[in-house]
């Protein structure tokens, strides 16, 4: 076991966490990232890009590595470490502990951990992850023109993506185990005036099926009041049943949403004083690797300038304190 002292600690290394080791780099501040896995986060579950501006398409493995290299070219480090919880201690600073007993200790931390889509947990959904496999109607989408595809969920996402999906494919099949939706009244409406969505009642996907090229080309059903199963084809496979943000590393109360992403400020400064947080974390509308991008530039200056008041401050005491002697 070690300790570590920084002055920015950041958890997570997706575009946000990358980002913000950049930009906090570039501002000479100590700076290290950790990640559990290979920097990237969801880049590295996305086959390709094609909305991240500057370039028309781009793999995913490929903009997590440039991002990486970026951030340590301004002295930004990485290391591999498993964030178990972030805690205020009572002198304000922050102590960052993993799993494995590593300890790092800054008056800084931003918290870039990102989320998890929640996953059906069917054979072949990892396997056919990015390639067939989705969930983000978004950054995938376009790759599906003239297809015919799945949609798994009932919520307001499932029922907003398949509608957004009909703009691609052919033919959406919007899969729902329930024989109702859960989704606003609105976003139903325009669900079922689609006339390029078929919704399918009373049915879960049992498993994703893939054809020679390693890509998929159908899905197994089964009617949860028969039990009768069928296949169905289809060429691209969107999940919507939800997203996990990963915020309960942090120890103290911290004011979020009743699905736990953060509130932050317009600057990215979290309730509790000197914890930023950027990118799918936090409160927002969309979740894209330009917004995590932004989010974390902003955390990152704002982090800097936390830090400069706090040395502000502690130059002013000294020197009141001399003043007196």
């Amino acid at each position: 076991m070690g300790t570590h002292n920084y002055e920015v600690v950041i958890v997570g290394a997706g575009p946000a966490g990358m980002t913000a080791g950049l930009y906090a780099g570039r501002s000479m501040l100590k700076t290290v990232v950790l990640e559990r896995g290979a920097p990237g986060g969801e880049l590295l579950n996305t086959e390709m890009i094609e909305d991240y501006p500057g370039f028309e398409h781009v793999e995913g493995w490929d903009l997590a590595q440039k991002f990486a290299s970026h951030a340590a070219k301004f002295g930004c480090e990485f290391h591999t470490r498993n964030v178990e919880s972030v805690k205020r201690l009572d002198d304000g600073t922050f102590e960052t502990r993993a799993d494995d007993g590593e300890v790092y200790h800054s008056p800084t931390v931003i918290v870039t951990a990102g989320g998890t889509p929640i996953k059906l947990n069917i054979p072949g959904e990892n396997e056919y992850a990015g390639k067939g496999v989705s969930y983000c109607a978004v950054c995938d989408g376009a790759f599906f023109k003239g297809h015919t595809i799945a949609v798994v969920g009932g919520g307001d996402a499932a029922c907003e993506e398949a509608d957004y999906l009909t703009r691609f494919a052919t033919k959406v099949y919007l899969i729902h185990r329930r024989d109702t939706f859960r989704a606003s009244k609105i976003v139903q409406k325009r669900v079922f005036e689609n006339p390029k969505i078929e919704v399918i009642w009373n049915t879960v996907v049992d498993q994703v099926h893939g054809d020679a090229q390693g890509l998929v080309d159908h899905v197994t059903l089964r009617d949860v009041n028969a039990g009768a199963t069928r296949d169905l084809a289809v060429t691209g496979f969107f999940v919507f049943i939800g997203f996990k943000p990963n915020t309960t590393i942090i120890a103290d109360h911290v004011d979020h949403d009743e699905s736990g992403y953060l509130r932050t400020s317009w600057h990215m400064e979290t309730t509790i004083p000197g914890l930023f947080a950027a990118g799918d974390v936090r409160v927002q509308l969309t979740r894209q690797v330009t917004t995590a991008v932004g989010d974390a530039t902003t955390a990152a200056v704002a982090a800097e300038k936390y830090l400069t008041a706090l040395k502000d401050a502690a130059k002013a005491r000294a020197a009141e304190g001399e003043g007196t002697a």
